[in-house]
């Protein structure tokens, strides 16, 4: 049971994060690139690896702006929108878009779409480890993702996962990331928490007193918050004192 959002939030303040929690989906794992285009060309639609890549950037940067006008979580609308993006902007004419829709909502609903991860993830992830620091995951998810982690070799070196599907409330609701801490057991200022989504991930982790930083791959992002390309990237940031 998660705790109430008027839990009180400890204020302790260590020297590092003693924990990272990650988000998920756009964050450890992607949706497979390769899967998608064998979508498309089902529907007789030709695109490539690089062009879809930069349209799920452009698909992400709209639908963070869709959360920060007031639309949250993973209500079916909100992602439609971000497909459409990503359909429409990687070559998916408007005659298609509908059959590819279908075909990816199945596609996902029958087999874990997010799949993909990005190569140096494991090592990076054990370099943390092995530098003293805990892992774990909370996730707007659909309940799955505790096993999609498991599947592509990520969930060992987490200490739990945190689904919105399984807890029932999502980011960035303050209640998803006070169960998060309750389960390290850690005041909130000694964890950091690593997304994708500023106004998902940043402001509900800033929300009950933790620091985040924002991955930006594309490194055009705005945001407020320090950010970096990749998880890849993130011990390197912590040893310069998150600078």
């Amino acid at each position: 049971m998660i705790p109430d959002a008027t839990s009180p939030i400890p204020t302790e303040v260590g020297e590092r994060p003693r924990a990272i929690l990650f988000d998920a989906g756009n964050t450890l794992v992607f949706a497979d690139r390769l899967r998608i285009l064998e979508l498309y060309r089902a529907e007789g639609v030709e695109s490539d690896e690089e062009r879809i890549f930069r349209a799920e950037l452009q698909a992400r940067a709209e639908l963070a702006s869709r959360v920060r006008d007031g639309i949250v979580g993973t209500e079916p609308y909100l992602w439609k929108a971000y497909f459409q993006t990503l359909f429409r902007q990687s070559g998916v004419p408007p005659s298609a878009m509908d059959a590819v829709g279908r075909r990816l909502v199945a596609t996902h609903a029958e087999d874990h779409l997010w799949t993909l991860v990005e190569p140096g993830t494991a090592e990076a992830l054990t370099s943390l480890l092995d530098a003293g620091y805990r892992l774990a995951v909370i996730s707007n998810a659909d309940g799955r993702m505790e096993s999609a982690l498991e599947r592509v070799g990520l969930r060992r070196y987490m200490e739990f996962v945190v689904d919105s599907g399984v807890v029932g409330v999502e980011k960035p609701d303050p209640r998803i990331f006070l169960e998060g801490l309750r389960r390290l057991g850690l005041p909130a200022a000694e964890a950091l928490y690593v997304g994708d989504l500023y106004p998902v991930d940043v402001v509900g982790a800033r929300g009950v007193g933790m620091e985040a930083v924002l991955l930006d791959p594309s490194g055009e992002l705005t945001w407020p918050v320090p950010r970096i390309p990749s998880v890849l990237e993130l011990e390197a940031w912590l040893s310069r004192g998150g600078g």
